[in-house]
């Protein structure tokens, strides 16, 4: 069991940083302008060069599956964290879904370009509430003419404005399945939320609304009898959140450590006086057990499948509340000049609760793990 990166491994996480910071330096990523939807599809076709979106779903000699996604998730998270849900949601979550039960038309009318940055790609799982684990899927499909006629409304769907295909999870047949609906299908409308989010301002995410929208048989994909779609997109998107949290608690401490060494307070750097040190300390710690459950995690889901769903919401949990407790001390670091104006910690601090509430949230996450703890199995 050996998490330690390889040179080759590094090299990317560093590459990923360069290719990142270069271009949010010169296009706003993270400010929640139209332009930002733009700047995010130029960025995935840089990113479509590097081995970063294939990760985890093709083989890459030298690179190992979902331990280096990790990595690499961190990277562009700590950077960009608009840039890097809109990349995780298109390829890690849907893109996997395509590889892992797609035939080989599906994959390369669809996958192709998304694992080349040419094209963005969405996921349609979230209906009424954010909880898919126990409430019912209200979306389903119906064959009508030698095809499939597609009902429901979903919510939180990260890319849907801009993506060139939604996955619409919902029920055919009273099973769950992935319909594959283009950009401009007649009966799908893309609908505003309520109102801004409190993060991930560059992000597009919207609603979807489906009336009567006709979906191609061969359009629609399911998975064997002896898996649960849900749960493994579910999954996914869990471990895509762990990414973010960790690349967001990056991001916190090292401002927070490069502003306490060059603040002055009276007479003397601020990372001279012990309060300081020790909020530093805790932060640290924070940050680097948080990374390696995640890397725990994504080691056991590539080679202990079977012990990987307990594990990644205890990873999830942890990642998500270490992240955003990591930025509320940094934010108490840096004071006003975190509170104004646009900087690493002000975005961490809100983006960093996203991770608590979405995927699974952490409070139903502390119901799952506890049932497990008991021998419970939902």
């Amino acid at each position: 069991m050996n998490y330690d990166y390889s040179k080759k491994e590094f090299e990317l996480f560093i590459e990923l940083h360069q290719l990142v910071s270069a271009h949010s330096a010169e296009h706003p990523m993270d400010t929640g302008a139209d332009e930002c939807r733009k700047n995010i599809q130029e960025a995935m076709k840089q990113l479509g060069q590097t081995p970063y979106l294939k990760l985890a779903i093709e083989d890459i000699d030298g690179f190992y599956g979902t331990t280096t996604m990790m990595g690499a998730m961190e990277a562009v998270a700590a950077v960009s964290p608009s840039l890097y849900l809109s990349a995780e949601y298109s390829v890690r979550v849907l893109g996997r879904a395509i590889a892992r039960w797609g035939n080989e038309t599906l994959k390369k009318t669809f996958l192709t370009p998304l694992l080349a940055g040419e094209s963005l790609g969405a996921l349609a799982l979230c209906e009424q509430t954010v909880n898919v684990d126990n409430d019912p899927l209200a979306t389903t499909g119906e064959r009508r003419n030698g095809g499939v006629v597609l009902n429901g409304t979903k919510q939180f769907v990260v890319n849907a404005p801009v993506a060139s295909v939604i996955g619409v999870v919902g029920l055919l047949d009273d099973k769950p399945a992935l319909f594959l609906v283009e950009k401009g299908a007649p009966g799908m409308t893309i609908n505003d939320l309520p109102g801004d989010a409190l993060g991930y301002k560059g992000a597009a995410i919207s609603g979807v609304n489906l009336e009567n929208c006709a979906v191609d048989e061969d359009r629609v994909i399911q998975c064997g009898p002896k898996e649960n779609m849900t749960a493994i997109l579910r999954l996914y998107e869990n471990q895509v959140l762990m990414g973010a949290s960790i690349g967001l608690a990056k991001a916190s401490f090292e401002a927070a450590r490069d502003y306490a060494k060059n603040h002055r307070t009276g007479g003397k750097p601020i990372i001279a006086y012990q309060e300081i040190g020790f909020k530093l300390s805790e932060m640290l710690t924070l940050y680097q057990a948080s990374q390696l459950l995640a890397i725990r995690a994504a080691w056991t889901f590539e080679n202990k499948p079977k012990e990987a769903d307990d594990l990644s919401l205890c990873a999830k949990v942890f990642c998500a509340e270490s992240a955003a407790q990591v930025a509320g001390e940094a934010m108490k670091i840096l004071g006003s000049s975190a509170y104004f104006g646009a900087n690493p910690v002000e975005r961490a601090y809100c983006c960093a609760r996203y991770g608590e509430v979405f995927g699974t949230s952490t409070e139903l996450s502390r119901v799952k793990i506890g049932d497990a703890a008991l021998g419970v199995k939902a």
